[in-house]
């Protein structure tokens, strides 16, 4: 079984960065040839070559990534070890390093940029590996594949975050080189597959049973974004801030031992035997979020509700089938719990995902249940047969917002009693370690999964998912005998509910930091147990963030994701000097804030500066007035034309953002004070990326 190195020396040297395992001497090195970038393995002896300038140990390689002017090797130089998993060390990325092809002798704006994107925004991320587990699968998925597979092998392809820095080495693996032609097995080992995500192991007792409590969230690299700018489907059919979640109980799981690429008992698998002779069981539950499954948008202009856009069923209801197809593929019955306000601005996307699922089922059966606080506690839609695929979709739309009104959050647990039959029926991957076979003796199949969504995917769904998952954990402690049959942990094991707790909010507040920019909201519900006081002075705290990060970061944000994931080609960005981050905007729009800011500091410095004796007072009234209507005419000019002032993504430009601004630059050639000075000539975005705007918009429609 081809696994990851634990331990990589990489050799630098002006011709090549060469990469070889101390703790495997006989295996092929792997060189990287400078400034080509061309990969091929060697079976030279260590350290050939006389001009090496350096030698470092890493943890793995990233991937290598092609940007304006250069290639980079992207290596981890540091990972922190988080505890054992199923006996297997995990490893967080704490610290990276890119390795050029070239010494580059001059300064390029954009390539500097570029650089700076991946270090301020995706290198700090949460990233995790293992050597020898699979990270990007579930467990039950794992029970069923083959574990002499290389690992990357192995990998969902929807998790492997760094799937497309990987895509060089992953190539050369399969095809190999002009140098060496054919399929290169011997590279397997310098692949390692990492996520992005939540993964928390905590070893602890329960009832005085010890057993280690584990969450994981794996994001997934498709339409991976920010809040504003990532909404429902892409044309494939991949949902906006997707994630699985998978919670898992661990009995008789071995912590202790040194791990990692310094060193492990066992080099090879990392993993340890059962302590005490007792079997290792696995349990897990798994449960899914995504974006409402529809094309819709929310156009952020400064306000703090953006404008909704939502196209019709008709043109996303391809991609909705490409959604679904894949989701009941891979977890059978699908139970949507949509938690989305049934009424206001969120009325509509409500009723677009009705629609969807009514044209997806067989003969839909609806049902509508109300109560004293709102007219649609409930509406479910169930398929009225059992013809074809779709029909394994159940609806469920639940009114979070009224029901939850007042902070009685207690009656968010209507919706595990609407559902209680289902969850029964779905039950959850149990599994024994077989160490003599190699792998998992799968002893009970989860058969579907519940897909949760709020407006982001964020705030109710964390609070949801999280009573999922404590519903389902009674019950795997019930048929574990740790519980008698009708307790529950959170009456008879407050240390461990108040660990239970913690663990999911910090799922929250990873999963929203990565969406939104963030900690989720309503994290007191989670860690508390209810609603507080402080718990919404921390929600106002943190919609003031939001409104600033998505409005003025995450354009940066959104362009290092789509760098990253392969989203966007720079090395196609060769259109001429500093012109792909440039501000094209006319100057005098540019020129506004600071007009502002200019105006706001004159009023303060008249106002707190100490007048002369027996000076004239109205001369400097009429100078803090003026000053002070520009500051107002000012505001209201940003505020009226907000989308001028919206930090874009600029390497995939929105379809709805470059309509958005070429409509309001063409209201503001209207204005009567700075109509006549804007140039004619919009000098906004490139010519050529208002081309593929555009094409991407029609081929949304």
């Amino acid at each position: 079984m081809a696994l990851p190195f634990r331990d990589i020396n990489v050799q630098v040297a002006p011709d090549a960065y060469t990469f070889t395992s101390p703790s495997s001497p006989n295996a092929p090195t792997l060189v990287i040839d400078r400034p080509t970038g061309d990969l091929r393995l060697s079976e030279a002896a260590a350290y050939p070559n006389k001009r090496i300038s350096r030698v470092s140990s890493i943890a793995g390689i990233l991937g290598t990534i092609k940007l304006r002017l250069d290639k980079y090797v992207i290596v981890v130089t540091k990972a922190q070890p988080m505890g054992r998993l199923k006996g297997h060390m995990v490893y967080k990325v704490i610290s990276t390093d890119f390795l050029p092809m070239r010494e580059r002798q001059i300064r390029d704006p954009d390539e500097d940029t570029f650089l700076a994107l991946l270090k301020t925004f995706v290198m700090p991320g949460p990233m995790y590996f293992s050597y020898s587990l699979d990270l990007t699968n579930s467990f039950q998925r794992q029970a069923s594949m083959d574990s002499s597979t290389p690992l990357w092998m192995r990998a969902d392809d929807r998790f492997f975050w760094n799937r497309a820095v990987q895509s060089d080495l992953i190539d050369f693996r399969k095809r190999g080189s002009r140098s060496q032609p054919g399929p290169q097995a011997a590279a397997d080992p310098y692949i390692l597959p990492v996520i992005w995500g939540t993964l928390e192991i905590r070893p602890t007792t329960v009832k005085g049973t010890p057993l280690t409590l584990s969450l994981i969230t794996r994001k997934s690299r498709f339409r991976a974004g920010t809040r504003y700018f990532t909404r429902g489907l892409d044309e494939e059919g991949h949902a906006a801030n997707y994630n699985e979640t998978e919670q898992i109980v661990v009995l008789n799981d071995p912590g202790s031992g040194l791990g990692g690429f310094a060193g492990s008992a066992d080099m090879q698998s990392g993993k340890f035997g059962a302590s005490d002779g007792k079997e290792m069981q696995i349990l897990s539950y798994v449960q899914t979020r995504g974006s409402v499954p529809a094309f819709w948008a929310e156009i952020n202009a400064l306000k703090y509700t953006p404008k909704l856009q939502v196209r019709s069923i008709e043109s996303a209801l391809p991609a909705a089938r490409k959604h679904f197809d894949e989701q009941i593929r891979i977890y059978g019955d699908n139970y949507l719990v949509n938690l989305v306000n049934q009424k206001g601005r969120e009325k509509r996307v409500k009723e677009t995902y009705e629609q969807l699922v009514e044209t997806l089922v067989s003969s839909p059966q609806e049902g509508v249940k109300a109560d004293s606080r709102t007219d649609e506690k409930f509406h479910v839609i169930e398929p009225g047969s059992s013809k074809q695929a779709y029909d394994r979709l159940h609806y469920v739309y639940f009114d979070y917002h009224h029901e939850t009104k007042g902070m009685q959050m207690h009656r968010a647990m209507l919706l595990i009693d609407r559902l209680q039959d289902a969850l029964v029926a779905q039950q959850y991957f149990r599994g024994v370690d077989m160490p003599a076979n190699g792998g998992l003796e799968t002893r009970n199949f989860q058969t579907s999964v519940v897909r949760t969504n709020c407006m982001d995917s964020l705030d109710r769904t964390n609070v949801v998912q999280s009573m999922f998952a404590r519903w389902t954990l009674d019950r795997m402690f019930i048929d574990l005998g740790i519980l008698e049959r009708g307790e529950n942990f959170a009456a008879v094991d407050r240390d461990f509910y108040f660990l239970f707790r913690n663990v999911w909010a910090d799922n929250a507040d990873t999963v929203s930091r990565a969406y939104a920019g963030t900690g989720a909201m309503k994290t007191d519900i989670t860690r508390m147990g209810n609603r507080t006081n402080a718990g919404k002075l921390q929600d106002l705290n943190i919609a003031i963030k939001r409104f600033y990060l998505n409005n003025f970061r995450d354009g940066p944000r959104q362009d290092a994701f789509d760098l990253f994931l392969g989203a966007y080609d720079a090395s196609t960005a060769n259109i001429g000097p500093s012109l792909v981050f440039a501000d094209r905007r006319p100057i005098l729009i540019q020129s506004v804030p600071y007009l502002l800011a200019f105006s706001v500091f004159l009023v303060f410095v008249a106002l707190f500066t100490r007048r002369v004796p027996d000076s004239a007072v109205l001369p400097m009234r009429l100078f803090i007035l003026f000053w002070a209507a520009a500051a107002a005419w000012c505001v209201q000019f940003i505020l009226k034309n907000g989308m001028l002032y919206v930090n874009w993504p600029k390497l995939n430009p929105r379809p709805w953002a470059v309509e958005g601004y070429q409509e309001t630059i063409s209201k503001v050639r209207k204005d009567k004070l700075l109509g006549a000075f804007v140039a004619k000539h919009e000098r906004g975005l490139s010519t050529a990326r208002y081309l593929s705007a555009e094409e991407g918009k029609k081929r949304i429609e």
